[in-house]
């Protein structure tokens, strides 16, 4: 299947990652393309510099299955690429029942309305919390599916409906367990834009909560995206598939806040808050010790790889500085309190 001559609609599509699908659906020789976002978190500013005429811009709720559904029909939509959810571990802790409702019934809604109008292909942007904690590493998708917070339970239980209407109504759902995507326009609120916002932007050190020993695994928004194009153009291969969207490398924190200092060429230093100490001095340190935090989270790509082609292409480094230009450019877009 080609993306040349389709009409895409991308939920979320004025977030971080839904931004930089609409720019390469166009680049791609899209006929037309249909961000539906609620703009609750994403924004205008990530879609202003696309000035392109296929582009249309709906403001609407997932939660709104009649303006969905109607917009689908009008635009008469090929292809879903369902970014649209409540993202933060955080915020599901806080309020179940709304990361519930947008994550879970947000997802039904777009099923029934592709179903309903005959729409070719859905791509739905899963997590790696539906793993929960790794028992063996990296995680393949084959590994238990046991999420720690209600986040990871709410993307596990959307990703169960995209696959059961495959299997029931034969709709051509593909879904995407991404591991940490970072790279221009990531919203501010995560350790990674902790960590650039204290040392580039305010010349302060790199604050660690706990040991630093905590491993992640971190893709470049611009390498997800090519796997996003892969799964459309290997249509009869993503077909009911699930697949990890990963660099499959790990690095540990402190070593991450380290790399970002090397970048910098600045002297400053790496410190460590303990919680046992008493309140944190910077930012809401409950938002980055939780229940049951990962010890260890790298996925496994090589099923992409295998049956899409796909395969990481940006090191951590190269990435690192792409997000790091674009914020000493835009210095104003972090100028906020943590998303919670």
């Amino acid at each position: 299947m080609s993306v040349e001559g389709k009409n895409i609609m991308v939920t979320g599509g004025g977030g971080f990652i839904g931004s930089h699908l609409v720019e390469e659906y166009l680049r791609h020789g899209a006929a037309k393309v249909i961000v539906y976002d609620d703009f609750s978190s994403g924004t205008l500013e990530n879609l202003s510099h696309m000035k392109d005429e296929r582009l249309k811009i709906v403001k609407g709720s997932i939660l709104n299955a009649t303006l969905l559904g109607r917009i689908v029909k009008k635009e008469k939509i090929n292809i879903i690429d369902h970014q649209a959810a409540k993202l933060e571990v955080y915020s599901s802790i806080v309020n179940v029942k709304e990361d519930a409702e947008v994550n879970i019934f947000g997802t039904i809604n777009i099923l029934n309305s592709a179903l309903k109008n005959k729409v070719e292909k859905i791509l739905f942007a899963s997590s790696g919390a539906v793993y929960g904690e790794a028992k063996s590493i990296p995680q393949n998708e084959s590994h238990p599916l046991e999420p720690h917070w209600p986040y990871g339970v709410s993307k596990l239980c959307a990703e169960r409906y995209c696959i059961e209407y495959n299997k029931l109504h034969g709709l051509n759902a593909t879904v995407l367990r991404y591991s940490i995507v970072y790279g221009p326009r990531e919203w501010f609120g995560r350790v990674l834009t902790m960590f650039i916002k204290r040392i580039f932007l305010e010349n302060k050190p790199a604050v660690i909560f706990g040991d630093g020993g905590q491993i992640r695994d971190y893709i470049y928004v611009k390498d997800l995206v090519k796997a996003h194009m892969l799964a459309i153009e290997k249509d009869d291969k993503s077909f009911g598939q699930v697949f990890n969207v990963s660099s499959g490398k790990g690095v540990n924190i402190k070593n991450l806040a380290e790399l970002l200092i090397d970048i910098s060429g600045k002297k400053i230093e790496v410190i460590y808050d303990d919680p046992k100490e008493g309140e944190s001095s910077v930012y809401q340190p409950e938002r980055l010790r939780l229940p049951k935090e990962l010890r260890v989270f790298i996925l496994d790509n090589s099923k992409a790889g295998a049956l899409l082609g796909w395969k990481p292409e940006i090191n951590l480094r190269d990435g690192l500085i792409e997000e790091i230009k674009w914020i000493l450019k835009n210095p104003w877009r972090w100028q906020t309190k943590p998303r919670v």
